[in-house]
């Protein structure tokens, strides 16, 4: 495919899906704390009788939420690369794949947070929604 193909509104939607799921890897990675209030409030424990009961419980967050945010940027990278390069190709099986794909890392992750009652669960929301819209779109063929 020539780099000046026009791609359609399914491959810019789920390009942006990638992009997103390497930024938020990257927030994983670098930026997230261990602990967020959110997560205080779910255990239903002190913050102070965690620190005394499982001392390094935060720095093992820390290397846990490294992992996920690394496998996060790789999944965002595999699917910007498949949306940009070969969804305009349009292989086969590409269909459920894309849904697989969808359903296992955003749309899952939303309805965690949603179970967790996360302070970020209405934005986490977006997400899975722009990728269903792509996946019909890539199926009506834009």
């Amino acid at each position: 495919m020539s780099g000046s193909a026009k791609r359609g509104v399914s491959e810019w939607l789920l390009a942006c899906c990638g992009v997103w799921l390497v930024g938020l890897g990257l927030y994983f990675v670098f930026l997230r704390p261990a602990m967020l209030p959110e997560d205080i409030r779910f255990i239903g424990a002190q913050p102070g009788v965690l620190q005394t009961t499982a001392p390094r419980l935060e720095q093992w967050l820390g290397l846990v939420f490294t992992v996920l945010g690394g496998f996060m940027a790789g999944a965002g990278v595999l699917v910007a690369h498949f949306a940009w390069i070969l969804m305009p190709q349009r292989p086969r099986g590409a269909t459920p794949v894309l849904a697989l794909t969808g359903a296992s890392t955003v749309a899952l992750m939303s309805a965690i947070n949603f179970e967790l009652s996360s302070d970020f669960r209405w934005l986490l929301l977006g997400p899975p929604l722009v990728w269903v819209a792509a996946v019909a779109l890539y199926i009506r063929r834009d």
